[in-house]
């Protein structure tokens, strides 16, 4: 009887086509980009030593982005965490042209969305990040989070209309 083969990863290949995306999960969870790339660190870390384990129930990018909210998530529980107040970094915005100005105010929305989407409750957030920021479908992003379609459709919808409220009149 033919059995399927799982295909073979290489962590060097891995880290190449999704590095970007745990990057920028990792970032919108915990806001700091010198904490997204130790995030990062940890998760591809974790990817190699469970590769062997990777059963093939999603896709790999999905099984990734479950281990890159996973260790965001166990990062802001931490006692380190909580006590640790980071060093924000400052950029200074030099606005020469009304081009200049106009992407100094859309880094600016960007930023006020990004803010309003990671002080949802959890479960909106989680949906927003997955959908949104990786592209997932919401079947994807129900796998991934383990909920039921229906459940993620709900809740995606749910998160848009809080991000609509939060966001009148800021934008």
């Amino acid at each position: 009887m033919y059995e399927e083969k799982q295909p073979v990863y290489h962590i060097e290949t891995l880290i190449r086509q999704y590095g970007n995306d745990v990057l920028r999960t990792a970032f919108m969870y915990v806001k700091d980009s010198h904490l997204a790339e130790d995030i990062f660190q940890d998760v591809f870390i974790k990817v190699n030593k469970n590769l062997s384990t990777f059963q093939g129930n999603s896709s790999i990018k999905t099984w990734i982005i479950r281990i890159t909210i996973n260790t965001c998530k166990d990062y802001l529980k931490s006692a380190w965490n909580q006590k640790v107040v980071p060093m924000t970094e400052y950029e200074e915005n030099t606005i020469h042209t009304d081009d200049d100005y106009k992407a100094v105010e859309q880094q600016d929305q960007n930023q006020l969305i990004r803010e309003t989407v990671m002080n949802l409750p959890d479960k909106y957030k989680d949906i927003i990040v997955c959908v949104y920021y990786q592209d997932m479908t919401i079947s994807d992003a129900a796998s991934i989070l383990k909920i039921a379609e229906g459940t993620a459709k709900s809740r995606l919808s749910r998160a848009k209309e809080k991000l609509k409220t939060c966001l009148e009149g800021r934008l």
